[in-house]
C-alpha cells in the first residue's frame, strides 16, 4: 500500500496541472512552476508580453520559458513504470489513453478507468470508486439474480408439463413483442411528427429574429451614421440644437382629436391643459389645484379621460418639432405620487424624444433614427389583443408595435408626458 501510494505521488508530480495528462515538452516558469508548452501558450493565448502563472497568479515574462528538459525524462519514466505496473497486474488492464493501470470505474459511464482519467474533465464531476468495489458490487447483484432464477426454477412443473407451458409461454413473449412493436412504431410515427412541427416553429422564429435583428441593426447604423455626421461639424453648429434650452418658453403643445380628451384630475400641476382640453404645454408656474389622488404630483403626466377595456381604438397627437414628450398609453392602475417607471414594467407604453435621441420606452430602451421623428403620430390600441402600434400619420410608416400580449387586459388611457426643455411648436386644427 505504501508503494502504491509512492507510486501515485510520482504521478502527480509528473501531471501537468492544466491538461491533468504527463507532461508533454514541459517548461519551467520564473516563479517555479511547470506545465506543458502548449498547455501554457494556450493558456496565456491574447495576453500581452507579461501574464501570470496559472497555479500562484504570480506576474511572469512568456519570454522566460525554460524547458525542464530533467522533468521530460522524469515524465517518460513514471510513463513506462505506470505501464509495466499495470501489464503485471494483469494483461490487458491498461488504459488505451494514458497507459495508466484501470485501477477505478465510473459509475456514470459504466467503464473502468485509470487515475488520470479520473482527474481530467470527462469524469472529474462523476462518481468514481475503486475498481475492485464495483466488481464485488457486481458479484452481489448477479448472485441476487442467480438465487432469484433458482427460485423461479425450483416453481416450475413436473418435466410431463414443461413442453406445454413452455409454448405457451413462447407464444405469450411473442405477443407482447409484437403489441410492444407496434407501439413502438406509433410512437415512432408521433415523435417525428412532433419533431417535424418543432424544426418549422424553430426555423420560423429564427427568420423573425433576423428579420428584427436586421431591422434593428439598420436603425442603429443609421443613428450612428448621423451622429458620426454631427461631430464632424464646428463647435458652434454642433452646440446649436442645444442652445437656449433652459432659457425657451416651454410651450410645447399636444393635439388630440375631438374623440380624446385629456383629464384635468390627472394633469401635474405645472402642466396647463387648452380649454377644450385637446392640448396640453408646460408651464413655468405651479397651478393652484388640489393634488388630489388621481394626480400626477412629479412626472409632467397627463391622461385622457376616456378608457378602453375592450375593441381597437386610434387617435393622432401631434408634437411637431417639440424636443421633449412621450406619447402612448398607459393603464388605468399607474402609479401618480412619485417617480413612475416609463417602461411596460411601470404600466406605460410609449415612444419618446429626448432632445438628441427618439426611442420606444421598451426596458431597455429601443432606440429609433432620429431622422425619422415624425410631426403627428398615431396611436393603436386593440385592446382584445393586447397590442399597442405607433404610425407615422404623415406618411403612414410603421414606427413600433408592442407585440401581442403585451398590454394587460384592464382598462387603458391615453398617456402624454411633456418635457420642461421643449421648443415652441405650432398645433393643427383638429
Amino acid at each position: 500500500m505504501a508503494a502504491e501510494n509512492h507510486v501515485e505521488s510520482l504521478q502527480e508530480e509528473a501531471t501537468c496541472p492544466i491538461c491533468l495528462e504527463y507532461f508533454t515538452q514541459p517548461v519551467s516558469l520564473e516563479c517555479g512552476h511547470n506545465f506543458c508548452r502548449a498547455c501554457i501558450t494556450q493558456c496565456w493565448e491574447g495576453t500581452a508580453t507579461a501574464a501570470s502563472c496559472p497555479q500562484c497568479r504570480e506576474t511572469v515574462l512568456q519570454r522566460n520559458l525554460r524547458p525542464n528538459r530533467q522533468l521530460a525524462n522524469v515524465a517518460e519514466i513514471v510513463k513506462r513504470l505506470s505501464l509495466q505496473a499495470a501489464k503485471g497486474t494483469g494483461g490487458d488492464g491498461v488504459c488505451g489513453e494514458h497507459q495508466e493501470a484501470l485501477k477505478l470505474f465510473c459509475e456514470e459511464d459504466q467503464t473502468p478507468i485509470c487515475v488520470v482519467c479520473d482527474r481530467s474533465r470527462a469524469h472529474r464531476t462523476h462518481t468514481v470508486v475503486p475498481i475492485q468495489e464495483a466488481a464485488q458490487e457486481y458479484k452481489e447483484k448477479i448472485q441476487a439474480y442467480l438465487k432469484a432464477l433458482r427460485e423461479e426454477r425450483e416453481k416450475l412443473p413436473f418435466p410431463i408439463f414443461i413442453q406445454k407451458q413452455t409454448q405457451t409461454e413462447r407464444e405469450k413473449i411473442v405477443s407482447e413483442f409484437q403489441q410492444l412493436w407496434q407501439f413502438l412504431e406509433e410512437q415512432e410515427q408521433l415523435l417525428l411528427a412532433q419533431l417535424e412541427k418543432l424544426d418549422e416553429e424553430i426555423v420560423r422564429i429564427q427568420n423573425e429574429n433576423v428579420s428584427k435583428l436586421s431591422e434593428q441593426i439598420s436603425h442603429l447604423s443609421e443613428l450612428i451614421s448621423e451622429m458620426e455626421g454631427k461631430c464632424q461639424k464646428p463647435g458652434s453648429e454642433f452646440l446649436k440644437p442645444f442652445l437656449g434650452l433652459s432659457s425657451s418658453p416651454n410651450a410645447l403643445i399636444l393635439s388630440v382629436p375631438a374623440n380624446v380628451t385629456l383629464d384635468p384630475d390627472t394633469a401635474q400641476l405645472r402642466l396647463v391643459l387648452s380649454e377644450d382640453r385637446k392640448s396640453v404645454r408646460y408651464g413655468y408656474t405651479r397651478q393652484d389645484l388640489p393634488d388630489n389622488p388621481q394626480r400626477f404630483d412629479v412626472d409632467f403626466c397627463v391622461l385622457g379621460c376616456e378608457g378602453f377595456t375592450s375593441g381597437r381604438h386610434c387617435w393622432e397627437v401631434e408634437v411637431e418639432d417639440g424636443q421633449c414628450w412621450a406619447v402612448g398609453v398607459a393603464r388605468e392602475s399607474v402609479g401618480r405620487k412619485g417617480g413612475i417607471s416609463y417602461s411596460p414594467e411601470g404600466g406605460i407604453w410609449a415612444v419618446q424624444r429626448w432632445v438628441g435621441q427618439f426611442q420606444v420606452l421598451t426596458s431597455p430602451v429601443t432606440p429609433l433614427p432620429l431622422r425619422w421623428v415624425p410631426s403627428r403620430i398615431r396611436v393603436c390600441l386593440d385592446c382584445d389583443r393586447g397590442q399597442v402600434t405607433f404610425i407615422d400619420a404623415g406618411d403612414e410608416a410603421l414606427i413600433f408595435t408592442f407585440p401581442p400580449g403585451s398590454v394587460p387586459g384592464e382598462r387603458i388611457r391615453p398617456w402624454l408626458w411633456v418635457g420642461y426643455r421643449s421648443w415652441d411648436t405650432k398645433s393643427i386644427t383638429n
